[in-house]
């Protein structure tokens, strides 16, 4: 008999940062290799959300992944969108230097939300803008250590670092076994859409996944 196809394993990922630092464009090229110039891209209303299947270091992948907005007004909105999620996409904009300097905001904010556990990556989004860079490399790379994440700049534009964050989080995550200390899917967002989590076989005695 063939053998049977395992299931992918469940990851939620959740994408935050000030409005406008191309936090949708980064999941559009993601997720459908595109990409909208900013005159004709639209500000998130709420929260966007894309499922996207790929296969990390032969195990396969199913993500949900949401993109919140950035201005303040939706902010008891998305913040119900924390819970479950197992990895973290903080960007900024390297061309703005208000979007990295309400940095410690956000992280005061995944501080309240999520547990210690939760992968988190810093991107330094638009490094295509390198002529009207406002915060240096060097710089953006000393705060993510600080705050204990991964960091990588990339431009949605070109797709440079683009694919990498996304891998570099779920590579993490099943490092980790991040996937298994869910709530295993029972109302991990709003509405209770079982969209995140491993059935208890699918983690091993370690803690990490076995799939």
């Amino acid at each position: 008999m063939p053998p049977v196809p395992s299931n992918p394993i469940n990851v939620k990922l959740l994408l935050i940062g000030n409005s406008g630092v191309g936090k949708s464009s980064l999941l559009l090229r993601f997720s459908d290799e595109q990409w909208l110039p900013e005159d004709e891209s639209s500000a998130t209303i709420g929260v966007d959300f894309r499922v996207h299947k790929m296969e990390v270091n032969g195990k396969k992948v199913k993500l949900s992944i949401w993109d919140t907005a950035g201005q303040e007004r939706f902010r008891t909105i998305t913040s119900s969108y924390y819970r479950g999620a197992q990895g973290i996409i903080l960007v900024y904009d390297v061309s703005n230097r208000e979007s990295f300097d309400a940095l410690p905001r956000w992280y005061t904010e995944l501080e309240t939300y999520v547990g210690d556990g939760v992968v988190k990556i810093l991107v330094g989004n638009k490094v295509d803008k390198e002529y009207s860079r406002q915060v240096p490399t060097s710089e953006g790379s000393a705060f993510a250590a600080q705050m204990s994440s991964m960091f990588i700049e990339a431009s949605a534009k070109t797709s440079v670092g683009v694919k990498e964050t996304f891998t570099r989080v779920i590579e993490r995550i099943l490092e980790q076994g991040s996937a298994g200390i869910t709530d295993h899917g029972r109302g991990g967002v709003p509405g209770g859409v079982q969209v995140v989590g491993l059935s208890d076989g699918n983690i091993n005695q370690s803690g990490t996944c076995s799939c």
